[in-house]
């Protein structure tokens, strides 16, 4: 019997280097340091495919996409994002409902949420209405508070067509 609704967590976080563009969510944020990482860095999606694979039982991004594999050095992460969306509709399943939360000190994310928004639903072929983020700050608290990195956390909820 396959399941109606399937539920996934995903999270990822990424050391803040200079020299790199910053892109959450598939958007550039202007910044003077970017995420460090094999592809573009980009945690906020990262974490959604952790989410989305999650709630497939279908491994990780690592088992998907490896960081050994020079096919994906700096890859736009967007790419992940649409072969996941593709995998979980090729299971029968849609993206009902995402919400994700980025977690850094600066630069200041707010002004770019709606953005993150509507090109996460444009990657998942959902309305922009069933994805939330949010902008959070530790305070000053942590390596994150420090500014020496940002990390992503995503909940979803998979719908059998």
């Amino acid at each position: 019997m396959t399941p109606r609704h399937r539920i996934g967590t995903g999270f990822d976080v990424h050391r803040l280097v200079a020299g790199r563009p910053l892109l959450l969510g598939g958007v550039h944020v202007p910044s003077l340091e970017g995420l460090e990482g094999h592809s573009d860095g980009d945690c906020v999606i990262h974490a959604v495919c952790d989410a989305i694979l999650g709630a497939l039982a279908a491994g990780d991004m690592g088992t998907h996409f490896p960081s050994a594999d020079a096919a994906w050095k700096d890859a736009d992460s967007t790419l992940f994002l649409s072969a996941v969306a593709d995998k979980a509709m090729q299971a029968g399943y849609t993206v009902a409902n995402l919400d994700v939360t980025v977690v850094a000190e600066s630069p200041r994310l707010a002004p770019h949420v709606e953005r993150m928004r509507a090109n996460l639903a444009r990657t998942l072929r959902i309305d922009v209405s069933l994805v939330s983020v949010k902008a959070k700050s530790t305070d000053g608290l942590g390596s994150i508070g420090r500014g020496e990195g940002i990390a992503a956390q995503a909940v979803v909820l998979l719908e059998h067509a």
